[in-house]
């Protein structure tokens, strides 16, 4: 006991209150560090327990001074013990509460940053939405997820309204997309040079010039710049209007303060002289060409193409033979855009032998030929009935992993039914299938031509009704074809019944569609019924040749009536002299 005093004396502080600290010390901190453990930010727990421990260290220290040093009781009368668990109390009150403050503080904080990371996801998720949406052309979708976010107060970026603005441009809702832009200068985000230059191509595209002017205007009063992008759209909807005028203004203008001129310079130069080619003004073009590389222009291969181009459809091949040339002089290696041109051309002209040769030379120079190419050479050659050469470029097309696209496959069934090949029609077709190609109308139309050639109707029927099960619908050219084949088959019933089936259908019948029913009334002796179709004809102004007017002639003839017949020439050659009044 003795020793135990002088410790007392020597510290200062009674026995159960530096008991009670101890105890109280340790326990705090057990319970701070099980509190904390659930957090995984360790440096904010390593603080808030410093400041805490310092804390209320700090406030024993005033307790235990309180407590006079001069009593020798220790604590160990009555007023003593009541005035140390007072003390007590009161500390263990006040850490409880700090404790209950920090564990809601944190909860609080737990839900807010829950809160914020859920938002921004949300928000991110949205709006990767509604542009798959709007590249998958489900623009109401779009919309409506792009109102709901608005109505929550999150309006998505720029650059997701750029998606929305140029899906509604590409299906022709040009006033719903002018109304997003018209709100994005409201509500946000201001829009961007990206979106007006989506907006002016769109009415650019429907020929709506003054709309596009004003769009112009509106962008730079909104002090966005335009750049060549905007300067191209608008110089090409000016150039094909013939407003060159303008054009040539409007580009003076942007070029003043355009920091990429050169590259503006060209793209637009590129444009006025393909306008000049489609108009025929091949000296200008090429005025304008030499002027642009005099002017240090560095030439691309894009204007190349364009020159190349234009001599080709004016049939100066020996002109696009050496630009092509000029092209390597410089550097310049064609691409397969210039050899789909050149190909195009020679297939025109019937030289598909030379058309195959320059095919071989384009893939010696590592340029592999595209769908394009395929096309062109295989069209040539079906037109000049070299078949076999065609399908072996179909092989080699498979052979380099290039799947036809149907209208190649259409061209070599086409060709087989025009030359009686039916069995080689269903094999191509087979082939096509096996492929994973899947027919069109073009298909079964060349595939239902082969039957008519082959004298199998039936066969041609069952290919209609094929189609409609596989949801393929017949067109015009589908029907004409069958009601040829039964009117030749002596089926006149079945010519009206496939003429009415059309026009519920909402087909529109043609020249030869008339000219089929009126063989089927002048076989049928109604004589009155094919005057009335004859007049309709007539009255539509769809008579252009001399077949419906031949069909009447002769059947008047054959009944003795040359006078009838002579009034029905004249009368087709009134209209002939109508349409052409010289």
């Amino acid at each position: 006991m003795a020793e135990t005093a002088i410790f007392f004396a020597a510290t200062g502080e009674p026995p159960l209150l530096r008991f009670f600290n101890s105890t109280f010390l340790y326990v705090k901190r057990n319970l701070i560090a099980h509190i904390f453990r659930s957090l995984n930010d360790a440096v904010s727990h390593h603080r808030i327990c410093c400041v805490m421990d310092a804390a209320i260290e700090k406030k024993c220290d005033v307790y235990a001074r309180d407590s006079s040093s001069n009593d020798r009781s220790f604590g160990a009368d009555e007023n003593g013990r009541h005035a140390v668990f007072n003390v007590l109390d009161t500390m263990l009150k006040d850490s409880l509460e700090r404790l209950k403050m920090m564990r809601e503080n944190i909860c609080l904080v737990k839900i807010g940053l829950t809160m914020g990371y859920a938002c921004e996801f949300k928000y991110a998720e949205h709006t990767a939405t509604i542009r798959s949406l709007c590249l998958d052309r489900k623009l109401g979708a779009a919309l409506w997820l792009r109102r709901k976010m608005v109505m929550k107060g999150v309006v998505p970026d720029v650059f997701t309204h750029n998606h929305i603005v140029n899906g509604l441009c590409k299906i022709g809702f040009l006033e719903k997309a002018d109304w997003i832009v018209g709100e994005m200068l409201e509500i946000g985000p201001g829009p961007n040079c990206a979106t007006y230059n989506t907006l002016i191509k769109g009415y650019c595209t429907v020929n709506d010039l003054d709309r596009a002017l004003s769009l112009f205007s509106i962008m730079s009063n909104a002090r966005v710049l335009p750049n060549r992008v905007t300067c191209s759209i608008l110089v090409r909807a000016l150039c094909e209007k013939g407003l060159l005028k303008g054009a040539k203004r409007m580009l003076e203008e942007i070029l003043k303060d355009d920091d990429e001129k050169y590259i503006t310079n060209l793209v637009t130069s590129t444009i006025f002289m393909d306008n000049y080619f489609k108009k025929g003004a091949i000296f200008q073009a090429l005025s304008l060409w030499n002027q642009m590389v005099q002017n240090c222009t560095k030439v691309d291969v894009v204007a190349y193409n364009v020159l190349i181009h234009g001599f080709c459809k004016s049939l100066q091949m020996n002109l696009a033979y050496g630009y092509t040339c000029e092209m390597y002089k410089k550097g310049l290696l064609p691409d397969v855009f210039t050899y789909n041109i050149l190909i195009g051309a020679l297939c025109k002209e019937g030289k598909t032998s030379e058309a195959c040769y320059t095919l071989g030379v384009m893939s010696s120079m590592g340029i592999m030929p595209d769908q394009i190419t395929y096309q062109l050479v295989i069209r040539g050659l079906c037109f000049d009935g070299e078949i076999a050469r065609a399908k072996s470029l179909l092989w080699s097309m498979l052979n380099n992993l290039i799947v036809p696209k149907p209208l190649i496959w259409n061209l070599l069934i086409d060709f087989y039914g025009r030359y009686d090949d039916l069995s080689n029609a269903l094999f191509t077709r087979n082939q096509m299938l096996a492929f994973g190609v899947h027919p069109n109308v073009f298909t079964y139309n060349a595939l239902i031509l082969a039957q008519v050639k082959s004298d199998n109707f039936n066969g041609a029927c069952t290919l209609k009704e094929e189609m409609l099960s596989k949801d393929i619908f017949p067109d015009v050219v589908t029907y004409n074809l069958l009601i040829g084949a039964a009117c030749n088959l002596g089926r006149p019933d079945f010519v009206l019944q496939l003429h009415d089936e059309m026009v519920q259908r909402g087909y529109e019948p043609d020249l030869i569609t008339y000219t089929e029913i009126v063989r089927v009334f002048c076989i049928r002796g109604k004589m009155k019924e094919a005057e009335e179709l004859y007049a309709k004809i007539l009255k539509s102004g769809l008579l252009n040749d001399h077949v419906p007017v031949q069909i009447l002639f002769n059947k008047y003839c054959k009944m003795k009536e040359p006078v009838r017949a002579f009034n029905f020439y004249q009368d087709w050659l009134e209209s002939k002299r109508g349409s052409h009044p010289y």
